[in-house]
């Protein structure tokens, strides 16, 4: 399937150029013929093509949908299927009960007319941002070099290879320390982290409540504004505010974000930084003394993921399931149990001081740019062979990223460049909690500026 974005494919379909069904075979034998097989961990055929005949039969009939109707999709594996068990990346879920219904967002992409083609890979139970799975397989990044397996990124791992492989226009992922915006800097694609609560979380399999988000992984920032106008319920008309560059203001933070980059990360940045500058857009720097604290916070005590993955997790990762169970992610989670409860509220009390302090720090109508990763994607065996290094490596992949799920914020992951390897870098346009249309509107700006 070529590597096309949701407007694109919209074009073809609603002019008649394309038919839905044609569509849905020509994603199904993508699927089936690409060599990676890590990627889908379960194809929903029978689902697809009758889906794409009711697209067809409401194109026939002149009552389409809108712009999404008749447009495949993909779903990270923790989103409810109506007929499968919901496996979360885990082998201990495999043959647990199938979902009596699709999850509110799967109900919602199908009430858009949307075809869901299957689901994807991702880091066991959501637990990485490295998108390693012992049990499903890693998928290969497709921007990898010849004879290379570089990492995919996690936990939307399949989300985020799936989309860049032109598989699918769009997955949909989820966000809890970065699993959005991550997989899709490592690739090359847009990554949109709308804010907590923006869509419903019924169906999806938990990680860290006070903490996961969704959102799409697609090729455009306005194919992430149509899925998240359709994911609302809302009509896709005129989704994207009209934004220029004179328009915009941003703040690059010189806390954190920059320490131990990669010189062609942030040479890719600058580029991108002086582009905007150039057209217009009113750029600052400053120092963010709250991202330090944050920092401090966990070491102090503990992380709010890590607290309530280990609560979810508590009796599979202390009884005989611990044993089919990536022993990375039960390390991770098991330190958990040395949270205390007043450690847990002591962290939820001043996650909130330091959200208002941030914002108080932001002038109006003010985004933050930074790159989104401080590193291209790694190869994989390393990470493999050696323990340590691929917790080293997890914590500084997940440090930029998890700065805007602990202070809440939306934000959406756009390629700005390369390294010498053509290896993606992304840059992170991210706002405040609910500016999800401005950011949504500022990333495309950057997008048609960045070409």
């Amino acid at each position: 399937m070529p590597a096309r974005s949701i407007a694109q494919l919209s074009i073809l379909l609603q002019s008649g150029t394309l038919d839905p069904v044609d569509l849905a075979e020509e994603a199904l034998a993508g699927i089936a013929a690409h060599p990676d097989k890590a990627i889908f961990t379960s194809v929903t055929a029978v689902r697809a093509r009758r889906e794409a005949e009711a697209a067809r039969k409401r194109f026939r009939e002149g009552r389409s949908l809108g712009p999404l109707d008749g447009v495949p999709v993909a779903w990270k594996d923790l989103f409810d299927i109506e007929g499968l068990p919901t496996t979360a990346g885990s082998r201990v879920l495999k043959h647990g009960a199938p979902a009596d219904r699709d999850a509110m967002v799967v109900q919602a992409l199908a009430g858009a007319g949307m075809v869901s083609v299957g689901r994807v890979n991702m880091s066991e139970f959501a637990f990485s941002g490295l998108g390693v799975n012992p049990h499903y397989g890693t998928p290969r990044n497709p921007a990898s070099p010849a004879g290379e397996h570089r990492i995919p990124g996690g936990s939307s791992s399949g989300s985020g290879v799936a989309v860049a492989a032109g598989l699918v226009p769009v997955s949909i992922g989820t966000d809890t320390g970065g699993s959005v915006r991550i997989p899709a800097a490592f690739n090359g694609v847009v990554g949109y982290k709308a804010t907590r609560g923006r869509y419903s979380m019924e169906g999806v399999f938990p990680l860290a409540k006070s903490l996961d988000s969704l959102g799409p992984l697609c090729r455009t920032v306005q194919d992430a504004a149509l899925v998240d106008a359709a994911m609302r319920g809302l009509p896709a008309v005129d989704v994207l505010p009209r934004f220029n560059a004179a328009d915009l203001a941003f703040v690059i933070p010189e806390t954190v974000v920059f320490d131990g980059a990669e010189p062609a990360v942030v040479a890719a940045f600058e580029a991108a930084v002086e582009r905007l500058s150039r057209a217009g857009a009113r750029i600052r720097r400053a120092v963010f003394p709250e991202f330090f604290e944050i920092f401090d916070l966990m070491a102090r005590h503990g992380a709010l993921v890590t607290a309530e993955a280990f609560v979810l997790h508590q009796a599979r990762i202390t009884g005989p399931q611990a044993a089919d169970m990536d022993p990375r992610v039960v390390k991770r989670t098991l330190l958990g149990a040395k949270i205390s409860l007043s450690d847990y509220i002591e962290t939820l009390a001043a996650r909130e001081r330091l959200i208002a302090a941030f914002e108080a720090r932001l002038e109006p109508a003010e985004l933050v740019l930074s790159p989104t990763l401080p590193h291209v994607a790694p190869a994989l065996q390393p990470l493999l062979d050696d323990e340590d290094l691929f917790f080293q490596m997890n914590g500084r992949t997940l440090r930029n990223t998890l700065i805007g799920n602990f202070l809440d914020w939306c934000g959406v992951s756009l390629p700005c460049g390369t390294d010498a390897d053509d290896l993606p870098v992304g840059l992170l346009v991210s706002g405040r909690r609910g500016a999800d249309a401005q950011v949504l509107a500022a990333a495309g700006v950057v997008e048609a500026l960045l070409g």
